[in-house]
């Protein structure tokens, strides 16, 4: 089953990089393009000009962000910015963060894994990607040859891994600790005892890896190996570019949470919302929160509290621009079987974003599965508040507010074989790219 490796990590050189903080990023595809010039301009040697560089309107084939993301890489490593490890290591890690102002930690461990194709049954993705990203990842790869951020799996452990992390790092100090800037408390460990790394790759042996995150670029890697492969006359198993760096952690984990990414669609016109309100009415149960002139952050509650206490009954809620309720819609006994049955598979049918597409964006509002690739039209936010603002203040004309599906559901999907919506899950926290990364070259 999964083959998971030590690897020569390479990481910021602590004598030259005072507080990882200051280089460390959140991966690519959460940075907005404001966010990227943030942490181009905090610190010259932040991990952003690695894994997501700053274009310029003249770039050209010769030089873009690809090819300047290959010229700091090998200058940084020069320079010893980056020192690459002499030893294989494994690399344990915890972040420790707040939710609802309770303290949650996660566990994960770093390590590198044989690349598998989906159809193999080791490495199983649960989401749809999008083309456009992975073209620009493995433009990235080939320049750099390199892993700059991981990519994100769970596991079920029943305890045997975990242990062995944890019997590990309690008798060591960690190699790294920060706090990154949305306040979360990270630490570091290296595992380079061969003995504890046999235990780990015996107990990892038979597990099976779910990707959380990252879907685009584990594809990316295989798309990597393969033009490796074709350029490479003594290309063999060992070959660097069969591998890939991961984050693993138990699906257990306390602290594995996954957050809902809410839809939000612009260019909606007011007949379209209210026919939108009047044809829901046959498969759905709709409750009117009024929403007070003087207090309008009541009624936003209330919404949040009735999705969350009706989470197993496929409610939705939807906000729409110039109405003076926000709506609760719970879906009614059989709909989804009587107009899908034949169309859905069962545990997709399960899926409150299923029914959200299939249902009320496909069959109500009329757009086809290319419109629901326009990123002009349907765009996606994790917060909840950020959702509702954006319709109150005009960008949007509709939210869809939706919970999050289980860890259980992710996995009965890819263990079935099928792959959930695009941006279905938003695991949280994201795993923070520069605390270690993997070369990709012999």
């Amino acid at each position: 089953m999964a083959d998971i490796s030590p690897f020569h990590g390479i990481r910021f050189n602590p004598e030259k990089i005072g507080d990882l903080s200051d280089v460390v990023t959140p991966p690519y595809d959460v940075i907005s393009s404001e966010m990227q010039n943030v942490y181009h301009e905090q610190h010259p040697n932040n991990v952003i000009r690695l894994d997501k560089n700053m274009p310029t309107e003249s770039d050209t084939p010769e030089n873009n962000p690809y090819t300047r993301a290959a010229g700091y890489f090998k200058k940084w490593l020069a320079e010893e910015i980056l020192i690459q490890e002499e030893e294989p290591a494994f690399y344990v890690t915890t972040v420790r963060f707040e939710i609802n102002g309770q303290p949650i930690t996660r566990t994960g461990l770093i390590g590198t894994v044989r690349l598998e194709p989906f159809s193999s049954g080791v490495i199983l993705p649960h989401e749809e990607t999008f083309s456009k990203v992975k073209s620009e990842r493995l433009e990235l790869m080939k320049a750099c040859h390199a892993n700059f951020s991981h990519i994100f799996s769970v596991y079920s452990d029943q305890d045997d891994v975990s242990g062995i992390l944890e019997s590990a790092t309690r008798a060591m100090a960690p190699i790294e600790q920060f706090t990154d800037d949305a306040g979360h408390k990270h630490k570091v460990w290296k595992i380079s005892d061969a003995a504890t790394q046999d235990k780990i790759q015996k107990a990892m042996k038979n597990r099976r890896l779910f990707i959380a995150d990252g879907h685009h670029r584990y594809e990316t890697a295989l798309n990597y190996r393969q033009w490796i492969k074709d350029n490479t006359k003594d290309f063999d198993g060992n070959h660097p570019a069969n591998f890939i760096m991961m984050y693993i952690c138990d699906v257990e984990d306390p602290g594995l949470l996954i957050l809902p990414t809410h839809r939000l669609l612009s260019g909606i016109s007011e007949d379209a919302r209210e026919k939108l309100l009047t044809d829901a009415k046959e498969y759905f149960d709709i409750d009117s929160i009024t929403i007070s002139e003087t207090d309008r952050q009541a009624a936003q509650d209330e919404l949040d509290r009735k999705m969350r206490d009706n989470r197993q009954k496929h409610a939705i809620g939807l906000v729409m621009k110039n109405k003076p309720a926000y709506y609760l819609l719970r879906l009614k006994n059989g709909v989804m079987k009587s107009l899908f049955n034949d169309d859905i598979p069962e545990p997709l049918m399960g899926l409150d974003v299923t029914v959200l597409t299939h249902l009320i964006l496909m069959k109500l509002m009329g757009f086809d599965k290319k419109s629901l690739d326009n990123e002009a039209l349907i765009h996606y936010t994790s917060q909840y508040d950020d959702a509702v603002a954006s319709v109150h203040e005009g960008e949007n004309d509709i939210a869809f507010i939706l919970n999050p599906p289980s860890n259980h559901q992710v996995r009965l999907i890819a263990e079935a074989g099928y792959t959930m919506p695009r941006k279905t899950t938003f695991y949280y926290p994201k795993v923070v790219t520069g605390q270690v990364m993997n070369r990709l070259d012999r």
